[in-house]
């Protein structure tokens, strides 16, 4: 597979501009996954190759959404192939990508919002982590890369510097989350860069972050499993609710689509009509 993997190589550092650090991780998975199950040449593979490999990520529970990130993956992958004349049939070409359902994102409503800052108020770290993301609404990936520099505290902003697709944007904080932070950082102990750092002084990782949700969420036994993203969602949907304008939501969000915030409108109208219905 020494050939596959230097196409992949090659793909990736032609493609570093243009891809986020979230991007690489996730193609580079992918890549890795899907040749360890077909086990062939990447100029060998066939369409019925990646019809089994997406059905048996189907057959392991992986949600369609999840599939189809894969897909497009490989999709991207063949089409490099194609245009550097590595192939000359693409094996992606004609496959579709799966149905999706059309589930509203999960959010907390205010009183479980709560219970999860209660949950949280004796361990500083945890508290601003969870803090910042439901204020600021960024992705769990932006807020490890938040260093100290990029906070603006006098006008309370923090400089998003490569979110998704390496845009740029500012995000706001409230007064009360830049002096939970404030505190944080006073108790921390550790001189480092970043906002959130380890003891090691770089940033914090992903994984540990996953799973001191994983905790929370476990100890609250909510409706919904509690993530950095469905704080994401919980930020969108309140500011919905609130009467925010969608293209000030669009922007805070760093989407590039304003289609991409139209969910959080239906998920008022949702909502709303249960509200409703509950009167009936």
């Amino acid at each position: 597979m020494k050939k596959t993997q230097e196409t992949i190589r090659h793909f990736m550092v032609d493609n570093a501009a243009r891809f986020s650090k979230e991007t690489v991780r996730s193609y580079q998975l992918s890549l890795r996954q899907f040749f360890e199950f077909c086990v062939k040449e990447y100029d060998e593979v066939v369409a019925q190759d990646i019809r089994r490999w997406l059905s048996s990520l189907g057959a392991s529970g992986l949600k369609p959404r999840s599939i189809c990130v894969k897909l497009a993956c490989l999709k991207s992958f063949y089409k490099y192939c194609l245009e550097e004349n590595q192939i000359v049939k693409n094996p992606t070409a004609r496959i579709q990508r799966p149905r999706l359902d059309d589930s509203l994102p999960k959010y907390l409503e205010k009183a479980d919002l709560a219970k999860l800052f209660e949950q949280s108020r004796h361990d500083p770290r945890d508290r601003a982590i969870i803090e910042t993301l439901y204020v600021t609404g960024v992705r769990i990936s932006e807020l490890l890369n938040i260093r100290l520099e990029d906070i603006k505290w006098d006008t309370r902003q923090i400089w998003i510097k490569k979110g998704k697709g390496n845009r740029e944007r500012f995000v706001l904080m409230t007064t009360e989350c830049a002096e939970r932070l404030k505190t944080y950082l006073k108790t921390r102990g550790i001189d480092s860069p970043y906002l959130f750092a380890n003891q090691r002084k770089g940033k914090l990782s992903r994984v540990w972050v996953e799973h001191r949700f994983r905790i929370y969420s476990k100890q609250l036994s909510l409706n919904i499993p509690v993530t950095p993203h469905t704080l994401r969602h919980t930020f969108a949907a309140h500011l919905i609710q609130k009467g925010m304008p969608q293209t000030f939501i669009q922007e805070l969000l760093g989407h590039e689509n304003v289609n991409s915030t139209r969910i959080y409108t239906r998920l008022s109208d949702a909502a709303r009509k249960k509200q409703y219905d509950s009167y009936q």
